[in-house]
């Protein structure tokens, strides 16, 4: 199966992301987030969504606003879980919001924007399809994809956001059984705490 893999234009990660995660050039247009970002503050002159210039920037408002559009949702992952405790099988893809340098030509300016990157599963293989990578970057199985995340989890500033299905979304199938389990015996002991006090 071929890659589809979105190259960076302008400041429009956040739609090659998505389009990334869905492997589908027609997933989202830049037409599409820009109404989003309206109707997300309506009747605001400056958007706080996106760029003052209009060239993008989206923010994750944006992304979690667009993949409902899909029937999908995003899932804000907690950097203290093991990785370990993510289902893998159940995801779609990651979208990853990351640090990155600004480039003024062949210089790299000392000042770091944010940049949203996809990781997705493609036969087996799971790739980084970053926009800004002249092609997708292989990162291997599901123990290379966890270490790689775990890897970038340490990153001051990044975020890594699950791109899941509705369905999965609502019955936490993201979360392997047993991590849901210690999560919500997790969740009792603080109800009893609070009850106490």
């Amino acid at each position: 199966m071929p890659i589809y893999h979105e190259k960076q234009k302008w400041e429009l990660c956040a739609l090659h992301a998505l389009n990334n995660v869905f492997q589908d050039s027609q997933a989202f247009s830049k037409p599409q987030l820009d109404e989003l970002c309206q109707s997300l503050s309506p009747g605001s002159v400056l958007n706080p969504h996106k760029s003052m210039l209009g060239l993008g920037n989206y923010d994750v408002n944006v992304i979690m606003a667009a993949l409902q559009n899909k029937e999908c949702d995003a899932v804000w992952w907690d950097k203290r879980r093991n990785l370990q405790q993510l289902q893998l099988d159940s995801i779609i893809g990651v979208i990853m919001n990351m640090p990155s340098p600004i480039q003024l030509g062949f210089v790299s300016v000392p000042i770091r924007r944010k940049h949203w990157i996809t990781i997705r599963q493609i036969d087996n293989i799971y790739y980084n399809l970053d926009s800004k990578l002249n092609k997708p970057q292989t990162i291997g199985d599901t123990e290379a994809v966890r270490k790689y995340l775990q890897t970038q989890l340490k990153v001051k500033g990044c975020e890594l956001l699950l791109v899941v299905e509705k369905e999965v979304a609502d019955n936490r199938k993201w979360l392997r059984e047993e991590g849901a389990q210690v999560e919500e015996r997790m969740s009792e002991l603080q109800d009893s705490a609070s009850a106490a006090s």
